[in-house]
């Protein structure tokens, strides 16, 4: 049973006696504080005597408080500070405190590097980064493989969970920005092919543009900045409060435990919403195509004469891809998160700056590669 801090005060003509009792941890020290230190400016004669007999508990915060007393009792003038009855196992800790606090900080200012030291220190910073994230890349494929081979071993439950948060809950903001392009990007491409009386062909420029490149690559960067984030948010909570190390410890791998789940959700949900995506796109090629006098079915043959099977297969390869790399920045991000109170902020941020570089350098990438296919 926690026995609460009191003190009792016995005044004599040379000396003023503070006895303590019970527990003096950080809240039983702040709720005496005042309480004691202004009885000790009230106090008599030259000498101080703190009577610790009755003290049951003591830990750092504790005996910093003691040593206040003292130093705060030779403010007040008295001559001779004495502790009495201090149990041996509170020694330490009280010499412990008087140490720390009577050592001078001041002159421990940090070294300041040069310029070529910064850049240099900024460059093996990043390398070891480079290394770390390689290497998590390489476990998260090894049991992302593993898994595949054993799907009995994915845990179904979290993964329908993720892709339900990722996915469902991310339609209205793809609706918005997909409808919103293909309304703008139908106007603007109307206007020049206004002049040779073609507007009927900004559905082959919205469909195509929609299919192959705007959809897949407006899907990814939405979820790099709405799921990306959380994973790292999840994921770096997570790690500075050590629930990481105690999956390591109870013998469950934190990769297919937290990451595979992730990685699997979104590889499937993206291409799904990047479908919606098209749709959205498409339709507000349509508002702006019917606007003009022409009919809908007008604007959709033109669309299914125009847009073939390979161009849709194209940009749903890319989906895949681009689902992988979102999940795949977030989680491995969020288990960089080191200690302190903005370790989260940042490894949110650097996985949405990770994930939309990721995307923009593998659409570069399929790019190439289509074109050199003649896809």
């Amino acid at each position: 049973m926690k026995t609460p801090p009191k003190f009792t005060i016995l005044k004599e003509d040379y000396a003023t006696v503070i006895a303590l009792f019970g527990r003096f941890d950080a809240k039983g020290a702040s709720s005496l504080w005042q309480k004691i230190t202004q009885k000790i400016s009230e106090g008599n004669g030259t000498s101080l005597i703190l009577d610790l007999e009755k003290v049951n508990y003591l830990d750092t915060a504790g005996a910093a408080f003691i040593f206040y007393l003292e130093t705060f009792g030779k403010t007040r003038g008295f001559k001779d500070i004495s502790i009495i009855n201090l149990k041996q196992e509170y020694s330490t800790l009280l010499d412990l405190a008087k140490n720390i606090r009577q050592k001078d900080f001041s002159k421990q200012i940090p070294q300041k590097l040069s310029f070529v030291e910064n850049k240099g220190k900024s460059v093996s910073d990043f390398l070891l980064e480079t290394k770390e994230f390689i290497t998590y890349t390489g476990e998260i494929t090894w049991a992302l493989i593993q898994s595949l081979r054993h799907p009995k071993g994915i845990r179904w439950s979290d993964t329908f969970l993720v892709a339900e948060r990722s996915g469902v809950d991310a339609l209205p903001i793809v609706t918005l920005i997909s409808f919103i392009v293909g309304l703008v990007m139908a106007f603007q491409a109307a206007i020049p092919m206004r002049m040779f009386g073609a507007e009927l062909y900004v559905a082959d420029l919205i469909g195509i543009a929609m299919v192959r490149e705007l959809g897949p690559l407006m899907t990814a960067i939405v979820l790099a900045g709405r799921s990306s984030s959380t994973f790292a948010a999840e994921i770096g909570t997570m790690r500075i409060n050590e629930e990481i190390d105690a999956l390591t410890v109870m013998g469950l791998d934190p990769v297919k435990f937290l990451i595979i789940p992730r990685i699997v959700a979104s590889t499937f949900i993206t291409p799904l919403l990047s479908i919606f995506s098209n749709l959205m796109g498409m339709l507000g090629g349509a508002l702006v195509i019917t606007s003009m006098g022409y009919p809908i079915i007008s604007y959709y043959n033109q669309i299914v004469s125009f847009v073939k099977w390979n161009d849709f297969a194209g940009g749903m390869v890319k989906c895949f891809v681009f689902g992988v790399l979102i999940a795949a920045s977030g989680c491995i991000r969020g288990y960089q998160t080191q200690s302190g109170p903005s370790a989260v902020g940042i490894s949110t941020t650097r996985a949405v700056v990770t994930g939309i570089v990721l995307i923009a350098i593998f659409d570069g990438i399929f790019s190439i590669i289509y074109f050199y296919m003649g896809v």
